[in-house]
């Protein structure tokens, strides 16, 4: 029944319309990581990204080797000892090219 299909498709069409128009912003805000992880083995972890959005906390990223992504709490101690450990680097490298 070509018409049942058709005003069914119509409806879901309307419904998609009103949940999407009612509220854009909090799709395009939502935070990435709603759970964050205290424990995650260094050595699992393949890439770390970090995000800063509008709305919330601070996010970190983990890509782990078997590419699963989990999120990890940014207060974690070895986390915070990497951090400081990169912001020194760049801070030297900032220093040798203001030398040279």
């Amino acid at each position: 029944h070509p018409l049942k299909l058709q005003s069914a498709l119509w409806n879901l069409l309307v419904l998609f319309t009103c949940l999407f128009a009612a509220k854009p912003i909090s799709l395009v805000e939502r935070c990435w990581c709603r759970s964050t992880l205290n424990t995650v083995p260094q050595r699992s972890i393949k890439e770390l990204k970090f995000l800063h959005t509008p709305n919330c906390p601070f996010q970190v990223i983990a890509k782990l080797k078997n590419n699963r992504e989990v999120c990890i709490n940014p207060e974690t101690k070895w986390l915070q000892q990497y951090l400081k450990n990169a912001i020194n680097k760049v801070k030297k490298n900032r220093r040798r090219n203001k030398k040279n």
